[in-house]
């Protein structure tokens, strides 16, 4: 940003923003719920919105980097997010989701300046690995009989969303590491690959232990990815066999995760929703109607029904925002997701072990966002997980922004060398 071509793009970028939820917001006063008597919740909506969007812009002035890309996808997706939030059953600015917006864009320059240099977190990689451990000890100590949260009173936090940047951290890899290797039995063995499977394998046993199933895929995923980057990294050989070897052992996982599946996974999995529109088939039964009923472009904002069905604004946002704003905002906003997540292949990281970051990031979102779309539409079991920035919840936005900060920290990476301290002496003739 420091030539006039820079600035300029930084403007209009800018500019592109402020428009479009300017746009959003015209839509909700002509569309929605908006009548007299609630035009000052309104107002106080369009000026929060705006007001962050010009906050924002100003302080990503005070930070250097390569593109501001994502930041103003971030800041689009998340003020869209809050208008949505702010919509459902009636507008009124959701202060929760706003705090919780806030605190993810923090988060996100967190994540930022904890990642920007590979170099010390390679340093560094043992501390990562007993922050996975003690977050895991967190879950099975302080989240009581077998649960996922720990209840503070005044508010609840899910320690199993911090542990997806931390394990993505161990996941992650660079190019030195792969290459130092010893002999076991007469394999060559990567040791971090070692611990990078015996997390995951914990990790299982924890969230089964948790009875929080829903999110498994996303941890597999991520261990998935940071394995394929592990094994295949510059010059790497892979056999056919071993492929071949992994293929098959990924089916037999998958075959017994069903066979051992507890009794109310298996329901979900065989589950008749229209049959059982009362029981296990309740939410997505009226998700669908929902969805059905909101057309392409939905029955206005805050004219919507299914505000009265549990987890509207986290497990159904989806379809919350289908009802409301129609399917093809709806689309729109899983688009903006993906070209979020998609700006890396633009600007390519600058290092292989950004490379593999922003691997883990990019599949810990999208898998965690098809759950939740396919679950609400009925293609696949109802997994009960958000999508990452539009569903409603603190340690959720706190972790995406995190997340997103280490993408950021792939496309403007810093590369210190070591410093020599030492003096040269110079001999005197």
């Amino acid at each position: 940003m420091e030539t006039t071509t820079g600035k300029v793009k930084y403007v209009f970028s800018a500019i592109f923003v402020l428009i479009s939820h300017l746009a959003m917001l015209t839509n909700m006063f002509y569309n929605g719920n908006c009548d007299p008597s609630n035009m000052n919740k309104f107002v106080i909506l369009a000026i929060t919105v705006i007001g962050l969007d010009i906050l924002y812009f100003i302080a990503m002035l005070f930070f250097k980097q390569s593109t501001y890309t994502i930041d103003f996808m971030l800041i689009f997706i998340l003020n869209i997010s809050l208008i949505f939030q702010s919509s459902f059953g009636g507008i009124s600015l959701s202060v929760k989701h706003l705090v919780t917006c806030i605190a993810s864009l923090i988060s996100c320059r967190l994540g930022f300046i904890l990642c920007r240099n590979h170099k010390w977190i390679q340093a560094k990689k043992k501390a990562f690995y007993i922050a996975t451990g003690i977050i895991m000890l967190c879950i099975l100590t302080l989240t009581g009989s077998r649960s996922m949260w720990i209840d503070l009173g005044f508010f609840t936090i899910q320690p199993s969303e911090f542990l997806k940047p931390a394990f993505i951290l161990v996941c992650t890899t660079y190019i030195l590491e792969q290459q130092n290797k010893i002999s076991v039995w007469k394999f060559n063995i990567v040791p971090e690959n070692l611990i990078c499977t015996g997390f995951i394998i914990l990790i299982c046993g924890l969230q089964w232990w948790c009875r929080d199933l829903g999110s498994l895929p996303t941890f597999v995923a991520i261990y998935l990815c940071g394995l394929c980057a592990r094994l295949c990294y510059p010059k790497a050989k892979l056999s056919k066999k071993m492929i071949i070897t992994g293929i098959a052992s990924l089916a037999v996982l998958a075959i017994t995760a069903i066979i051992l599946a507890p009794p109310y996974v298996k329901s979900r999995l065989f589950v008749d929703i229209w049959n059982d529109t009362s029981g296990d088939g309740y939410q997505q039964s009226q998700a669908l109607i929902a969805i059905a009923n909101g057309g392409w472009f939905g029955k206005g904002a805050g004219n919507g029904d299914l505000h009265n069905i549990f987890a509207y604004e986290t497990d159904l946002v989806f379809a919350s925002i289908c009802e409301e704003w129609g399917l093809f905002f709806a689309i729109m906003v899983v688009c903006a997701i993906l070209i979020m997540l998609a700006s890396p292949l633009v600007n390519p990281p600058r290092s292989y072990f950004h490379a593999t970051l922003a691997t883990g990031v990019c599949s810990a979102f999208v898998v965690q966002m098809a759950l939740n779309i396919f679950g609400s539409c009925n293609m696949i079991p109802f997994t009960g997980v958000t999508v990452p920035f539009i569903s409603q919840g603190g340690s959720s936005m706190v972790t995406c922004g995190f997340m997103m900060g280490m993408l950021i920290a792939g496309q403007s990476p810093v590369f210190k060398n070591p410093t020599n301290n030492k003096k040269k002496k110079v001999k005197s003739k």
